[in-house]
């Protein structure tokens, strides 16, 4: 069953009734690995033809799907055709030359990309490695009409006419239609760097800049881009960008393991909420300095003024000062925070403060904000498009003093059962970064299967998968004090930096706040530049190009990521005023910042230090 994206179910309102049917067929009739696109954009252009099929093994087509009767074709030519429409005579491009246009355009892309055409010696020398072709599906005219009317304009290898449409008719016919439509044949298989370098030039909007924090690209669909790959480039996987292209109208929840590209997947769904509806799109999360890192991508994609982003205490905070709600006095020993969430909600109970407010909202990282708080956010959508998003990943809820209890989604006004996605690969870290932090953290996890069933609406933790990505295994390093632990960071950071590493790449990650003060003393004295990244109300943006280390707690590291993370003072984990779980979920989320290369160091054996270094034993060992 070959692939569809979107999927057909998301598709069906928008298409017509003849693309719906050679949807059908396309799924049912084509291989697993045949990957078919409806209606959308391609290439620097953004063209949209109705449907792009690739084929690893045949090619790739470019088609168009017309619904025309034949006695509403009043006249046609090689390039246009006058149509009788509902709305009198209107004038269209011929589907055959718009296919071949489309074609053409698309073709001329992909050859400038080197590793997509034979090289020299070959006897296709400059061809692209695939073959292509172009053609019209036409749903209400049968082929034995379409050749007595109009035979001197459509060569019937690039035709599939009414006749080839039914679910009875032979599924090798209908293949053979398809690949009737290419003029040849090399005989040779895309590998999947090819297919990906294809998807790459065709959908610049799946592209990954594989620079940290930055999930939106600079794509601008106005203006065409630079279509030359370079050597390494990402795209959204396969499940990555069918799920992005086919999240429909409703309440969606994707539960996904760290680094599986949720964050991606709330920017893509941002830009594309952003642009269709009128209302104002709202982004939460709860960690400051996530929302300073959305918030700045929000800028710097010029979508503020159709966009809010908040942390969900900020965003409490502006509800109550907009609608003129007093501030809370919180009765002894209450949080000011908890009293101010709880303003909210009696303020939405009693009408002060409206339900509906948004077009839209997207929740990031959703699995630390508490089944109330979700349950409110729930109420700010407004019942015109229902849209609601929400990420989350219970192995990640580092906040409270205590596990969340499990609930479902739908006791706190998320409904969202039978529209949940599940992510398990990773591709934020190393395999050998990825398996330290899991072994090391496996106790403090109490793993479910395969979220399925009952799961899909609750809480329930995903474990992640390695996306196969190498590097070097962690590392822990015992030093005698946490002063020297400071200086070999130092060290250590600075020969990176003369090989050729950007300072940005870079961040230290700590515990306590005495551990962060040492090693800020010792980074300055050593002149090598750092940033604090706080976790404040007053952080508002944040800067990942600053010439700079970054430095910052563990919280306040939760949604970051970058190349190489450092993370000194492990011998003082866990405190034994706090709960060891907690702490070794704190300690996996802060592991799983790194994307290339973790280091961590200590200066007496804590519990932790000791299952790191078995950790990183048992991996060094295994490879």
């Amino acid at each position: 069953m070959a692939t569809l994206i979107p999927t057909l179910s998301t598709c069906l309102t928008k298409m017509t009734s003849g693309e719906r049917r050679f949807a059908h067929r396309l799924e049912d009739t084509l291989e697993d690995d045949c990957l078919c696109w409806y209606d959308v954009p391609v290439g620097p252009y953004q063209l949209h033809p109705d449907f792009v099929v690739l084929h690893p093994r045949r090619g790739l087509l470019i088609l168009e799907v017309k619904d025309w009767k034949l006695e509403s074709i009043q006249d046609m030519t090689q390039t246009s055709v006058r149509l009788l429409t509902p709305q009198g005579l209107k004038r269209k491009p011929n589907p055959l030359e718009q296919a071949r246009s489309n074609a053409h355009a698309v073709v001329n892309t992909l050859e400038k990309d080197e590793e997509l055409v034979h090289q020299a010696g070959s006897r296709y020398q400059g061809n692209l490695v695939c073959p292509w072709g172009y053609g019209v599906v036409f749903s209400r005219i049968t082929r034995q009409a379409l050749r007595a009317k109009w035979g001197a304009i459509f060569e019937p290898q690039y035709v599939i006419c009414q006749d080839e449409m039914p679910e009875a008719v032979d599924r090798a016919l209908f293949q053979a239609r398809l690949w009737d439509m290419f003029k040849y044949d090399f005989g040779q298989e895309l590998t999947e760097r090819q297919i990906d370098r294809i998807r790459w030039h065709l959908f610049p909007d799946i592209r990954i800049t594989p620079k940290q924090l930055s999930f939106f690209d600079d794509f601008q669909p106005s203006r065409p881009q630079n279509t030359v790959a370079p050597n390494l480039m990402h795209v959204m996987d396969l499940q990555q960008e069918r799920l992005a292209r086919s999240l429909g109208e409703g309440h969606r929840v994707i539960h996904g393991a760290a680094g599986a590209g949720k964050t991606m997947i709330l920017g893509y769904r941002c830009v594309h909420l952003a642009r269709r509806y009128d209302k104002r799109i709202l982004v939460l999360c709860f960690n400051v300095s996530l929302a300073a890192k959305l918030k700045q991508m929000i800028e710097d994609k010029r979508l503020s003024g159709r966009v809010d982003v908040y942390h969900f205490h900020g965003w409490c905070s502006y509800q109550l000062g907009r609608y003129h709600v007093s501030r809370p006095t919180p009765a002894p020993g209450e949080p000011y925070y908890d009293a101010m969430v709880q303003q909210v909600i009696d303020a939405v109970g009693r009408g002060q403060i409206p339900t509906g407010q948004y077009g839209a909202v997207l929740i990031d990282e959703g699995h630390d904000l508490e089944p109330e708080w979700l349950k409110l956010v729930a109420l700010m959508v407004t019942p015109d498009t229902n849209a609601l998003l929400l990420l989350y990943d219970s192995v990640q809820a580092i906040y409270g003093e205590k596990r969340r209890p499990r609930f479902s989604f739908a006791s706190v006004g998320i409904q969202a059962r039978g529209r949940t996605t599940i992510l398990h690969l990773n591709y934020r870290n190393t395999t050998e970064i990825l398996a330290v932090a899991s072994e090391f953290a496996k106790e403090a996890f109490s793993p479910v299967a395969a979220a399925s069933g009952p799961d899909l609406d609750s809480n329930a933790i995903v474990q992640p998968e390695s996306a196969g990505r190498h590097g070097p295994v962690p590392e822990l390093i015992l030093l005698p004090s946490l002063l020297e632990e400071a200086d070999y960071l130092a060290t250590r950071l600075r020969e990176m930096y003369q090989a050729g590493r950007p300072w940005n790449e870079m961040a230290i990650v700590y515990r306590e706040k005495f551990i962060g003060e040492v090693l800020d003393e010792r980074f300055r004295a050593a002149h090598i530049p750092i940033a604090w990244l706080q976790q404040s109300s007053a952080t508002r943006f944040f800067h990942p190009h600053e010439p700079s280390i970054k430095i910052m707690t563990m919280h306040s590291s939760k949604g970051l990521e970058f190349p190489v993370v450092a993370i000194p003072g492990i011998g003082y984990m866990p405190n034994v005023n706090r709960n060891p779980q907690d702490e070794a979920r704190l300690l996996y989320v802060a592991m799983t910042r790194a994307m290339d290369q973790l280091i961590l160091t200590a200066h007496q054996d804590s519990a932790f230090a000791v299952r790191i270094r078995a950790a990183c034993q048992r991996v060094s060992n295994t490879r």
